[in-house]
């Protein structure tokens, strides 16, 4: 039987986790504006981005090289969305494939349901903390381990930012009836509780429903669904099969919005060396 502590939750340590669900509430007051909505979408883009290609492609299962100054581009992104730093989401993301579904893993929803795989594990505190062992090939970098130390240093700014902007517009461009307040909590709140739930799916949903094209060891599933709104993390099954591989969606059919961003940058350049599937896939 598995042990008690696995399940405890920590209410204090997560009150800003929560504040961020509660504080979509604003939106009520707050009033809309297409600026707000446009900037939650980028915003949401960008930093989705920022965990598929950062947090799992790279950090997590090094699919594809890059340089250091890009590397940090990509650790900043996956930060500014509040899911802590790619130290402690990069040792946890390995540990779940080592342990896919059995009892040591973290989040498997047929071994302990789907809400504490979409979200009670990480309101644990027996997982708050980063197991340097299981991510030592990027724990030597010092600027790495500085987000590590403050994972919230980012997502603050950018919420200091993205309200500011709204004070401004709100100043000299009042006919796009925009505010700091809305920019908050559309621009900032608002999307980052999309971003973690979208995101969340994965470990969740995307064990419980779809197709298996693979007969894995684990209940990993491909969905359309999850792969369009986490630009192509919902081929989950495709992954858990050959989790080398940077392109995830491993048909034309199948898309995955992240492996065509990362392919746009490979030929400019800034990443290299991208894994693909084993042929025996397509033979």
């Amino acid at each position: 039987m598995l042990s008690k502590q696995k399940y405890q939750i920590d209410i204090i340590a997560n009150i800003p986790f929560i504040l961020i669900h509660l504080g979509c509430l604003l939106i009520f007051w707050a009033g809309f504006s297409w600026t707000a909505l446009i900037t939650c979408f980028i915003l949401w883009f960008v930093r989705m981005f920022g965990i598929t290609a950062g947090y799992h492609r790279y950090f997590s299962h090094r699919t594809y090289k890059t340089s250091r100054w890009f590397q940090f581009i990509l650790a900043v992104l996956g930060n500014s969305s509040a899911q802590l730093d790619p130290l402690w989401w990069a040792a946890h993301h390995r540990h779940h494939h080592r342990h896919a579904d059995t009892q040591q893993d973290i989040h498997s929803p047929t071994i302990d349901g789907i809400w504490w795989s979409h979200i009670g594990w990480i309101m644990c505190p027996k997982y708050s903390k980063t197991n340097e062992q299981n991510i030592r090939d990027f724990a030597r970098y010092p600027e790495l381990r500085y987000l590590n130390r403050f994972p919230v240093i980012i997502p603050v700014i950018l919420a200091i930012a993205v309200t500011a902007i709204g004070l401004l517009l709100q100043h000299y461009i009042p006919q796009i009836e925009t505010t700091g307040l809305q920019m908050l909590v559309w621009g900032f709140l608002l999307s980052t509780l999309l971003l973690y739930h979208s995101t969340f799916t994965i470990n969740s949903l995307a064990h419980v429903f779809g197709t298996r094209r693979f007969n894995t060891v684990d209940s990993s599933r491909n969905n359309l669904l999850l792969a369009l709104i986490t630009l192509g993390e919902g081929w989950h099954n495709n992954h858990h099969y050959y989790p080398a591989s940077e392109r995830q969606g491993f048909y034309w059919w199948e898309i995955d919005i992240t492996h065509y961003i990362l392919k746009l940058l490979s030929w400019l350049g800034i990443v290299w060396d991208l894994k693909t599937p084993p042929q025996k896939i397509y033979d």
